[in-house]
């Protein structure tokens, strides 16, 4: 499957979503998790159109969690093209019962992130003499707008969640850490870590979902 095209630029007039604006978002809106369980079901059997609404409704957070965890905009749209071609081919091993599709799908997001940072490391002790790696170029201001906005947006939604929802799913995924490693750090049981990323998951899908559903 051709991966040109999938990240595609979101629209420059876009306003950031604010607080209200998800909190207020019309319930008509949000997409149940059957909804979204029926669409990697049909990726399984080689809907390419089902793989595209899947990327509509997803793409978003997915660059936003590679951006934070890589800091940089090309290797962000790289990864997010990577992890829907995982989504493609391993359609068929998702398990309900293991999570979200939201979840499974940051959680492959988060790997192939920390994947590229070792890669990106090894290769960079790897450079003859030491020498460093050359500058990036500078950034366009549009892509700059539109990194702001993608923030704003996903800040807003992160604004639904309970402190204790969001402290675990920040440590998880934007951390780099595993369940097991987060609940040792937040010195709390594994199975309560699991319960807030899954409750805080559902509420991060449902406020995303509302905000790309506006015109």
């Amino acid at each position: 499957m051709a991966n040109q095209g999938l990240v595609a630029k979101e629209p420059s007039q876009k306003s950031p979503a604010t607080l209200g604006d998800v909190l207020y978002a019309k319930p008509a809106s949000r997409i149940p998790e059957q909804a979204w369980s029926k669409l990697v079901q049909s990726i399984a059997a080689g809907d390419q159109q089902a793989l595209h609404e899947l990327f509509a409704m997803a793409h978003r957070i997915v660059f936003t969690l590679a951006f934070r965890l890589t800091a940089n905009r090309e290797t962000a749209e790289e990864l997010t093209v990577d992890v829907f071609h995982d989504v493609w081919r391993r359609a068929a091993d998702y398990d309900p019962a293991n999570g979200t599709v939201l979840g499974w799908i940051m959680n492959q997001t988060r790997s192939r992130a920390i994947d590229r940072l070792r890669f990106d490391s090894r290769k960079k002790r790897a450079v003859p003499g030491g020498a460093p790696p050359p500058g990036e170029p500078n950034a366009d201001p549009a892509d700059v707008l539109q990194l702001r906005q993608q923030s704003e947006t996903l800040r807003a939604a992160l604004a639904v969640l309970t402190p204790a929802e969001r402290q675990a799913i920040e440590t998880t995924f934007f951390g780099g850490l595993t369940h097991a490693e987060a609940a040792a750090k937040l010195d709390q049981p594994l199975g309560t870590i699991k319960t807030r990323i899954r409750s805080g998951l559902h509420k991060l899908r449902d406020a995303l979902a509302a905000e790309s559903g506006k015109p």
